[in-house]
């Protein structure tokens, strides 16, 4: 176990479960079905690609109101064979027809957080087929067996995913029959533990395989089955889909621009991590068309600072390590997308030292991204929830990402949004969560991968295909010269950003969490606690959480809180007045409510694995040998 370091505070002297450790294989995500399923692949013989492919599928089966196949993803692995971390690109493009000047002749000031005009290509699938051919083992069959079996014959739902189909119930009733078909059987929101099936999803898992039956090899297998989902039944589907105007989360009817074309022409890709260096070891991330890269800039302004000032379980760590999120935070909304983002200059020494020197004793309640010699950009509009309102754009009335309702410390009562748990309010909001899987075997694999997208409150259920489409394209403006201007053809800047972390070359560590903006505020928390406080996987996984809200959303209506903070009550109450003392607007979410982290370990020296995962929500689950 590693050594607690003195200028933290200790960590709880009893984790709520156990740190695993084996040397055969460890799986963890944010169900329990999938994570079951991951080890049992394992254990069968497969490696974690095989184990991570399967569980995933499942995911998209079991926790249909965080992510789906008409999602995306992005994953970030180390083979064996070849520690260097790789990223899997799972992250679709907009589609041909997505233009600004389409967007405002509907209408619309901003892309909506839910229906088919907010829908990017769907990455997912591919990406996870994409994985299983190269670096897999086992046959596409094997591996969508267990999610074909769920999908099917039913498994019993979840009490999260009864919540969200209780909230939206109204707007499938009034405005998307087609769901209220798939997700309110017989009429009725299922209970908690009901059988819940998905017939028409079964077959497009049974369509990719018969579509490769007739191939020579194991890999021809597999190519035929991308060719299918690419262009064949399910293509066709999403074009007919997106055709039919419905309801979208601005209040009015539109039709999609989403087509079979857009479909054809994208395949998943593989690029070299994004990384820096951080006491000793190596963190790698994706590029900067999505945000992990900021996580890198903040671990650049807070390497050289005193111990004492990382620690999150203190008012000044906390308040150190808050403020220099925020000016990456910043940056991102500055520099970030899917164009030539200047990641040299803004993780280099010279630049973090320029950054670092704003870092005050007092809460910033501004947006204040660096300059680039060379590199101009147009920032966003910057609108709290207050002017987002007046100007129209008025919140609550979306499907986006789930959301926590939460009280103000001085309030203690007044429902308010953090961007942080999934909740879904009745009108059918939703913000901030998706899913998450880890898997490392005993020859060295380690995969990292966030699933996201597609979730069942995203757009109408195709009825044919038991999905519905992803609303990633809510994460560009339509205002020009943005580094996040909706493009088409350009991916969305995604909040997907799963971690893998290396000492000397060698991968040791796979972590991530759902959340939405919070997703590596969260996980800095983890790394901070784990690298530097000496603290166990578990015991930085249970630590109390806190992030910021005071930069723009990245979901729809795309608004901010001028140093905005919500913390877990468990912080304390004498942290917190200290928080608020350093001008800090803070938010208490209760004792259990930030986080949804789960990693899997490896030391190379011994083959020692080991896994944790987040009791918040009584849903994560980690699981091995």
């Amino acid at each position: 176990m590693p050594t607690p370091n003195p200028a933290f505070a200790p960590p709880a002297a009893h984790p709520t479960r156990p740190d695993l450790q084996g040397t055969f294989g460890m799986a963890a995500s944010t169900h329990w079905t999938a994570t079951a399923t991951a080890q049992s692949v394992l254990e069968r013989g497969g490696n974690a690609f095989d184990a991570a492919v399967a569980g995933a599928f499942v995911l998209h089966v079991v926790e249909p109101h965080l992510n789906g196949p008409g999602g995306d993803l992005t994953a970030v692995f180390a083979t064996a064979a070849d520690p260097a971390p790789v990223v899997l690109v799972g992250q679709g493009p907009a589609p041909a027809g997505a233009t600004p000047e389409h967007y405002r002749a509907e209408g619309l000031d901003l892309v909506p957080g839910s229906g088919a005009l907010a829908a990017a290509v769907p990455g997912a699938v591919d990406a996870w087929l994409l994985l299983l051919r190269d670096h897999g083992t086992w046959e596409l069959a094997d591996v969508l067996a267990p999610a074909v079996g769920y999908a099917r014959d039913g498994h019993p739902v979840a009490p999260a995913v009864v919540r969200t189909i209780g909230a939206v119930q109204d707007l499938f009733r009034a405005h998307w029959p087609t769901s209220a078909a798939q997700w309110l059987p017989d009429g009725a929101v299922p209970v908690a533990g009901d059988l819940l099936r998905n017939e028409p999803l079964a077959a497009v898992f049974d369509r990719l395989v018969a579509a490769g039956a007739g191939a020579g090899s194991r890999t021809a297998r597999i190519d035929a089955a991308r060719t299918e989902w690419a262009e064949g039944a399910v293509a066709q589907a999403v074009d007919r889909a997106a055709r039919r105007p419905h309801r979208h989360s601005s209040g009015t009817d539109h039709a999609g621009v989403l087509r079979a074309s857009d479909m054809a022409s994208f395949r998943a890709s593989y690029e070299p991590a994004t990384t820096t260096d951080f006491r000793g070891c190596t963190i790698a991330k994706t590029g900067a068309w999505g945000q992990g890269p900021a996580l890198l800039q903040t671990l650049r302004l807070l390497e050289p600072l005193d111990d004492a000032l990382l620690d999150p379980s203190t008012a000044l760590g906390a308040h150190t390590v808050v403020e220099a999120q925020k000016l990456a935070l910043a940056d991102r909304e500055a520099f970030y997308g899917d164009g030539d983002v200047p990641l040299d200059v803004l993780l280099s020494d010279a630049y973090a030292d320029e950054r670092r020197a704003l870092i005050g004793d007092r809460a910033s309640a501004e947006l204040r991204p660096g300059s680039v010699a060379g590199v101009a950009h147009a920032l966003p509009p910057v609108r709290t929830e207050a002017e987002a309102a007046a100007a129209g754009a008025v919140t609550g009335q979306g499907v986006g990402e789930p959301t926590v309702r939460v009280r103000r410390a001085e309030e203690r009562a007044v429902p308010v949004e953090d961007r942080g748990e999934p909740s879904v309010a009745p009108d059918g909001v939703t913000r901030g969560d998706t899913c998450h899987i880890d898997v490392v075997d005993r020859w060295g694999n380690m995969v990292s991968a966030t699933p996201s997208g597609g979730w069942l409150q995203s757009s109408p259920t195709i009825p044919e295909l038991g999905f519905c489409l992803g609303t990633r394209l809510q994460m560009t403006w339509l205002e020009e010269g943005t580094a996040s201007t909706l493009r088409p053809g350009e991916r969305p800047r995604t909040t997907l950003t799963p971690t893998l972390v290396l000492r000397d070359g060698l991968p040791v560590a796979a972590l991530g969490s759902p959340g939405g903006d919070q997703q590596d505020q969260w996980q800095l928390l983890f790394l901070l606690r784990w690298i530097v406080g000496g603290y166990s996987p578990q015991q930085a996984i249970d630590a109390p959480a806190l992030h910021t809200t005071s930069f723009p959303g990245s979901f729809w209506p795309r608004t901010w809180e001028p140093a905005g903070l919500v913390v877990e009550d468990r912080l304390g109450d004498t942290v917190i007045a200290g928080l608020e003392a350093r001008g800090h607007v803070v938010t208490r979410a209760g004792d259990w409510s930030l986080g949804r982290l789960s990693c899997v370990t490896r030391d190379p020296a011994t083959g020692i694995v080991g896994a944790a995962a987040n009791s918040r929500g009584a849903q994560g689950y980690a699981v091995g040998r």
